[in-house]
């Protein structure tokens, strides 16, 4: 999953869309901004119309010429990206939810360090587990290294574990969560409304059986969190009535994240890992 050659493939696609990636978390995006409390970047000739109090006094009596004083705005936002790691997420095929979800948070924090920004990671199951924001190679390494080992369990705590984590964001900041999101739409709006003041990113994970629910007949279905079993049979209306079902809870979800500005996807397992992506930091 995440080994050596999809680390390869996704330092190619970084510096594939770096000059394109257009999303508030540019740490290292030069901003024409000049005034106090920029961080001091280099100097220009004046020109007119500049604000005479940017003009350097100590450049002109050195080169009896006016320059005005350049500065870097400090609008650099911290990326959470909190993956859930409910047993629920390890539903799949030949990926799994939660190792197409990896994937995609890796990617998110991998740009996020490309570009000099603080990144977190934190994935969410009965528990909450998180790192603390860093930059750099290390946060990365670390990031690698625990979801390696880690594998999705217990029954979601979806509600706790998100309330708690907003309250834990003492600024703005650049949010990702990424979940099957098949949970309560009420829920789901009161935790989306505690990041109305972040750049929030709600990214689906769905395999493709329960995007297409190809089948027919008597089944027996179990609840991997709760262990419950259920005997049903899947008929053509059945599978339409929980197709429409899935359409109108998505269609709930796109609702609820525009109603803060947040941006919703929804992607299942068979869309190839870069081009979900590509589809997400382009923006």
């Amino acid at each position: 999953m995440l080994e050596a050659d999809f680390l390869k493939h996704l330092n190619r696609l970084h510096l594939i869309i770096q000059k394109k990636i257009a999303s508030n978390y540019v740490g290292d995006r030069e901003s024409e901004y000049v005034g106090r409390g920029g961080l001091f970047r280099d100097h220009r000739p004046y020109a007119s119309g500049d604000d005479i109090r940017a003009i350097d006094w100590k450049v002109y009596a050195r080169t009896d010429k006016l320059h005005v004083k350049q500065y870097e705005e400090d609008r650099s936002l911290t990326a959470h990206i909190v993956l859930d790691y409910s047993a629920s997420m390890n539903f799949g095929g030949k990926t799994k939810k939660y190792e197409y979800a990896s994937m995609l948070g890796v990617a998110i924090a991998y740009i996020a360090w490309k570009n000099n920004e603080r990144f977190v990671l934190s994935t969410f199951s009965n528990t909450l587990e998180r790192f603390q924001p860093k930059q750099g190679r290390k946060q990365m390494v670390d990031i690698l290294d625990y979801l390696r080992d880690k594998k999705p369990s217990g029954k979601s705590e979806f509600k706790e574990s998100l309330l708690s984590y907003a309250k834990s964001i003492a600024q703005k900041s650049f949010v990702v969560i990424i979940s099957d999101f098949l949970y309560d739409l009420d829920q789901i709006k009161q935790i989306v409304y505690q990041f109305k003041d972040c750049e929030l990113v709600l990214i689906q994970v769905l395999d493709e059986m329960e995007t297409e629910l190809n089948l027919k007949g008597e089944f027996e279905l179990k609840d991997v969190e709760t262990e419950g079993v259920m005997k049903t049979f899947i008929s053509d209306k059945t599978r339409k009535k929980y197709l429409d079902d899935l359409r109108d809870h998505q269609r709930q979800l796109q609702w609820i994240a525009d109603g803060i500005g947040a941006r919703f996807y929804s992607f299942n397992t068979s869309v190839p890992i870069f081009d979900a992506v590509a589809t997400v930091v382009r923006k």
